[in-house]
């Protein structure tokens, strides 16, 4: 055994505080989750940037882990020291032993081929392709956005295999791990910039197309060349997008295309209102509560 796992439930004006105090207290990570999870009373909170400030949830389950040489007893002394300190009620809880395992190899099996469609595969460096597979995208999960397994990801791969891409220029803004303008590359498609406001996006994205071997190119906003392309993406989130209409319509060639991804079925009515101004745009597909919207810009 090498790790303690102290798990507890606290209000919403006593989670967050907890979680701070419990890392400046040797916690090796916390963790604040719905308690109600994988039920029916379950409240997903998506964050999305500029939308306003949530609060968590009523009630949060605080899960922290701790290194070898705690144990049970210890925390527990050490939970009702850092109540009375820092003036916190004193919550009921659950410890349990964690045994030291190969963390990377439980991680690796969780993630395995993903098939986009018959012949498309996403494929991790320590898996086989499936013979049927016949365009191959190797990419790892890692900090930027995008495996293939999220249903934005999905519906924006899923229309990129449904369209010709041939020598058509592509535009990706906010490209996350580079999945959908790499996925572009190896469909075909001539020249292909990604741009991300996350410079750990741009890293991963460049560190994937060299694995690749594809001639994508990811730069910051501001050094994407001029002029309009074939095909823009964005999967982004809805409020992101709102903003960014005007930028991503003028990107776009007159015989050209858009996706949008990242939109809640919920949303999809205020998106497409939104772009309506420069296109031609609906659903194209939904897939688990997620919506992509495709257009062409309008004679």
């Amino acid at each position: 055994m090498s790790y303690w796992l102290l798990r507890f439930e606290a209000s919403f004006s006593h989670a967050e505080t907890w979680s701070d105090v419990l890392l400046a207290h040797g916690a090796l990570s916390v963790e604040l989750s719905d308690p109600n999870l994988d039920t029916d009373l379950e409240t997903p909170q998506y964050g999305e940037p500029g939308a306003p400030k949530m609060a968590l949830w009523a009630v949060s389950r605080v899960t922290a882990l701790f290194p070898i040489g705690a144990d049970a007893k210890t925390l527990d002394a050490l939970m009702v020291t850092l109540a009375s300190k820092y003036d916190l009620p004193l919550p009921v809880i659950e410890y349990a032993p964690v045994a030291e395992r190969d963390w990377v190899r439980e991680t690796q099996a969780q993630f395995g081929p993903i098939k986009i469609t018959d012949t498309f595969w996403i494929v991790p460096t320590w898996s086989q392709p499936p013979e049927e597979a016949h365009h191959v995208l190797r990419l790892d999960p890692g900090l930027a956005f995008g495996t293939g397994s999220h249903p934005t990801t999905r519906l924006c791969l899923r229309w990129l295999c449904d369209h010709s891409l041939v020598r058509k220029s592509v535009l990706d803004y906010g490209c996350g791990s580079g999945v959908l303008l790499l996925a572009a590359c190896l469909l075909g498609a001539g020249d292909a910039y990604g741009t991300d406001i996350d410079p750990q996006a741009l890293l991963a994205s460049r560190e994937n197309a060299a694995l690749n071997q594809l001639a994508a190119r990811f730069v910051e906003p501001n050094a994407l060349p001029e002029g309009r392309f074939d095909l823009v993406i964005a999967n982004i989130l809805a409020n992101p997008l709102l903003v960014l209409a005007p930028l991503l319509a003028a990107r776009v060639n007159p015989n050209g295309n858009i996706i949008l991804s990242g939109i809640l079925s919920a949303q999809q009515d205020e998106m497409i209102e939104c772009y309506r101004e420069w296109f031609d745009i609906r659903v194209w597909q939904e897939d688990d509560g997620w919506v992509l919207l495709a257009g062409a810009p309008k004679k």
